[in-house]
Order: structure tokens, then sequence, then C-alpha cells
């Protein structure tokens, strides 16, 4: 295979599990990022990076070329006051793409907004109840709308709530910070880092134009289950409920607005993808035994 060459919008933990697989499987790849930052280098696993200043109010106009010779670009910069401005900017600043196998836009659950417990899939009604979710989905309306206009190849991760060996439930209950509503039927989804990698790896060689995927677990659950599971791996106390009404945090309550259960199947069939983590007990048990 010739050298990947790959831009990533943005360098979070998602587009970094992405590259880590790459470096895993050996591919010969060629990387640039962005950051809000000036421009500057980095390094990761001894390779040398550009990441290019991009921001509202600043963008390094050298990306224009890097991003004309890309094949992959991945976009897991959030809407910023309401707005996608990597949408914005390619809308102005690219030329039809010739060089371009897929642009992947990371996206959330959160476009499906409440419904009441019940299963989600990629058909499903998305009413939207939080800001984020407004945002997320108007910002997938956009891409849509670029990629018809352009005829850039273009896929749709909606990601469930991301968890990692570095940001989980069992380091937050040891630092005391878990705070649990007291709510029925609340049903959330999520998805482990490692297999949104794994994924996107494997949509390297496998990618269908226009489509959306929930990037998902098998078990959806109620924060209070899980918590419940981390705290016995820990031996520690459940943390007390609370009213939804005691809960100071605005992305905590938007949190609880939402209660659903997200379908991860046409992921799995689409990509023949075996999760590594096929629920939270996995990733906790995962998490606990190696001690991370």
């Amino acid at each position: 295979m010739s050298k990947l060459k790959v831009f990533c919008f943005g360098f979070g933990q998602v587009a970094e599990s992405f590259i880590n697989k790459l470096i895993y499987e050996k591919k010969d790849f060629d990387l640039s990022i962005t950051s809000r930052q000036e421009t500057h280098l980095i390094e990761i696993n001894n390779i040398k990076i550009n990441s290019y200043q991009f921001s509202k109010d600043k963008i390094d106009n050298s990306i224009i070329k890097k991003l004309e010779d890309a094949n992959y670009i991945l976009i897991s910069i959030p809407p910023i006051d309401g707005k996608d401005i990597v949408v914005n900017y390619l809308e102005t600043n690219l030329k039809i793409k010739t060089n371009c196998k897929w642009i992947t836009y990371l996206s959330a659950t959160s476009v499906y907004g409440d419904h009441k417990g019940d299963w989600v899939n990629e058909n499903s009604i998305t009413k939207p109840s939080s800001p984020s979710g407004v945002s997320r989905l108007q910002a997938e309306n956009s891409w849509i709308s670029l990629s018809n206009k352009k005829k850039l190849p273009l896929q749709i991760f909606r990601l469930a709530g991301i968890y990692s060996n570095e940001f989980n439930i069992l380091k937050r209950l040891q630092a005391g910070t878990v705070q649990i509503v007291d709510k029925q039927n609340h049903f959330f989804s999520r998805i482990h880092v490692e297999d949104i990698g794994n994924i996107l790896f494997k949509s390297i060689n496998n990618f269908k134009n226009n489509e959306i995927y929930n990037i998902c677990d098998d078990k959806p659950a109620s924060q209070s289950d899980v918590a419940a599971y981390g705290a016995k791996l820990l031996k520690l106390e459940k943390p007390n409920p609370v009213k939804l009404e005691e809960v100071e945090s605005e992305m905590l309550k938007n949190f609880y607005k939402d209660s659903k259960k997200v379908d991860n199947k046409k992921m799995k069939n689409f990509f023949e993808y075996n999760l590594k983590f096929p629920s939270y007990i996995e990733g906790l048990d995962y998490i606990f035994n190696n001690n991370i």
C-alpha cells in the first residue's frame, strides 16, 4: 500500500487513537494536524508532525496544500458558537479534490435527543434537545451539503459517550467527582476510544459515500449501573444519587435530559467489526486489571 496522507482537524483522543492504530499496524503514513496554537512541530512515538494553527480567528494558509494532498481527512473539532468552522473554511478554500478517499466527520449521538429510553438507529428521528446536539445536527447537514456540492467522499460517525484508559469513571470515582442523578429509565450508550480508532482504521479500506454510522457498544446502561459496577471493582461505596434540580452543571443537566439506547448493528455489519470492549463491563475490567 502506498503512503497514507492523513490530515486531522483537531487532535484529541479519537484522532490519537486512530494514529496509534496506524502505527500499531505498521502503516506508512504522513500526518498533519491542527491546533489553536501557532504552527509548531510535535512528536508522537518518535514521529515528527506539523501542527498547523487553525482557529476561529487565525488560520495558517499552508494548510491548503496539505489538504489537497491528503487521502484521509478526519474532523474532530466540535462546533464553536453553534458553527462548524471547518466546513465553513473548506467551503471557501478547497478545490474539488482528486486525492481524497474519505472525509470523516465525528458527530455525536446527542443529535437524536430524547427517545424515552427506546432504541434509535441511523434512520430514527433526530430531535436534539441540548445546544450541543442542535449544533452537531446543523454541522452534519452542512457537511452533507458540502459533500454533495463538491462531490467529496463523506462518512459521518455519531459517537456515543467516549471513555478511555485515561478518562473513565474509575478515575472519577477515586477522585470523588462522580455525581449520579436519581432518574428512572435513563439509558445512555458508550464507546471505548480504542474501538473508535479501530473502526476508523477499518474504514480506510471499507468506505461508502454519504453514510452515517452509530459508533457505540452493545450495552446501553444507566449511569447509576456503570457507577455501581465501577465502585464494586474499586471496593468503594457507590455515590448517593441526587435530584436533577440539585445539579449545578449545565452539561450534566443536558446529559440527563435524553434517554435512548443506540443501535450499532449497521456499524458492526458494514465494517465487519467485533468490538474489543462490547460493554462498559469489559472496558472497566480491562482498565482495572491493567492498573490504568
